[in-house]
């Protein structure tokens, strides 16, 4: 059976019905651009299908703190092998291996290591790991990422999400969305940072976050720019860091995945967005340990401009490394 043809028995909405029709046709012709045998993929497809089902009928209740479920189903394998018939794998590159063969080394000591990145598609994680896994396979399978509401509550999504070990949070963007669920929002970031403290305090973990709190877009020429990062965001995981009271390293990751699955123009608030695949390389780049007591600010008193003068150092850090990429792999 094909994706089309499970797809015909299933009574979903016409609208999500209409979506999936759209994203398929891509995807096809992406893989097939690709040389991928598109009959190989349909097992894959039809899985994805089954747990949009899933959700639909009984939505998953993500907790605070998620761990990959790899039962029945490995739904970690499955994410990547979902990703990989996109991906140009020979023209795909990861820049600074050393970097990552350092924080592994730290990890194994018991140390933890946050990642401090800029962020593109929805399936970011399975990209991550694609690119580590041969190298780094325990810290591509192990890494706990940083997730907003959308991507464990979207039918589309939830998929993917529940395969990785994620700390979830409502970002920036959604969290006065609407007005009367903040408190409720805000309250529920309060208990997934005492859980990450917790995570932090037992050691060994690896963390990735966005702090721009959602997706790089393109700008008014229409190239795509690595998005400002959150002051309040990048302080909360420094002190939260700090208050574990077990060593914990920073570093600056830079990612080019925008063109596997490009985000709308705009930040949506409701849920349901489009998605139409492509196929491209990917590549990440690896800075080296931030030291972030040698970042330069101004001897300005304000604490709020001292934040924010911290999180324009590490954005920038995170952009010398996306120029990195742009200038050597076109």
């Amino acid at each position: 059976m094909t994706f089309l043809e499970f797809l015909d028995q299933l009574q979903f909405p016409e609208e999500l019905l209409s979506s999936l029709r759209e994203f398929y046709a891509s995807y096809e012709a992406a893989a097939i651009q690709n040389k991928k045998n598109i009959d190989e993929i349909q097992p894959t497809l039809i899985l994805f299908l089954k747990l949009v089902q899933f959700q639909l009928i009984e939505p998953y209740e993500f907790e605070s703190y998620h761990q990959a479920i790899t039962e029945p189903y490995d739904l970690y394998r499955f994410g990547i092998d979902f990703l990989a018939p996109l991906i140009q794998k020979d023209k795909s590159s990861v820049i600074g291996n050393e970097f990552v063969d350092q924080m592994q080394s730290q990890i194994e000591r018991g140390e933890n290591v946050i990642l401090f990145a800029n962020h593109q598609t929805e399936p970011d994680p399975q990209a991550i790991s694609y690119l580590l896994e041969n190298s780094h396979p325990k810290l591509a399978k192990e890494m706990i990422f940083v997730a907003g509401h959308r991507v464990t509550t979207d039918p589309l999504a939830v998929p993917f999400s529940l395969g990785r070990n994620l700390l979830c949070i409502y970002s920036k963007n959604y969290i006065d969305h609407p007005p009367e669920q903040k408190p409720e929002k805000m309250a529920h970031n309060q208990r997934t940072m005492k859980t990450m403290r917790q995570l932090l305090s037992e050691g060994g973990k690896c963390i990735f976050v966005a702090p721009s709190g959602g997706r790089d877009r393109p700008n008014d020429q229409g190239l795509i720019e690595v998005a400002p990062f959150d002051p309040q965001g990048i302080e909360m995981f420094l002190f939260t860091a700090k208050r574990s009271h077990t060593p914990t390293h920073f570093y600056p990751l830079a990612m080019v995945t925008f063109n596997l699955l490009p985000p709308p123009d705009r930040v949506q608030k409701r849920l349901g967005e489009a998605r139409l695949a492509q196929c491209a390389p990917i590549h990440l780049a690896f800075g080296g340990e931030i030291d972030l007591e040698s970042l330069h600010f101004s001897e300005n008193p304000d604490k709020k401009e001292r934040r924010t003068q911290r999180a324009e150092a590490i954005c920038n850090l995170v952009r010398q490394l996306y120029k990195q990429i742009s200038y050597t792999k076109g």
